[in-house]
């Protein structure tokens, strides 16, 4: 079992940076490949980036390539999202992810969640 505590969301302007925080505690965390997905309002909940056990490989949504960076610190047990160059369609609650395989986090095929961030950027 892993729990998962995100932070860092907020209201910005257009153009602004944010740094979204996921915490982990429970099982080694380095065990788990991690993820970040956003589900704005009245839409399904959507994949934006994904990073290895490691970190030595990750892979991002075309809708924020070049935009976001998301990147890990194993021995804090945390996990980043780096978002620049904000735009109000990235508008959305923002949810961190924990998976055993890497691969699932592409389609979000992992029961373990945080609870959410609300990140709203205004134009």
């Amino acid at each position: 079992q892993v729990q998962l505590v995100e932070s860092g969301g907020g209201l910005v302007q257009a153009g602004g940076s944010l740094r979204l925080s996921c915490a982990a505690s429970g099982r080694t965390f380095s065990s788990y490949a991690m993820g970040w997905f956003r589900q704005a309002p009245g839409k399904e909940r959507d994949f934006v980036a994904r990073i290895t056990r490691s970190g030595d490989n990750t892979d991002y949504a075309d809708s924020v390539k070049g935009r976001f960076t998301i990147s890990r610190d194993n021995a804090k047990n945390t996990v980043f999202l780096q978002m620049n160059s904000l735009k109000p369609e990235d508008t959305a609650v923002y949810y961190c992810a924990a998976a055993v395989f890497y691969q699932r986090l592409s389609t979000g095929t992992t029961g373990y969640w945080g609870q959410g961030t609300q990140v709203t950027v205004s134009s």
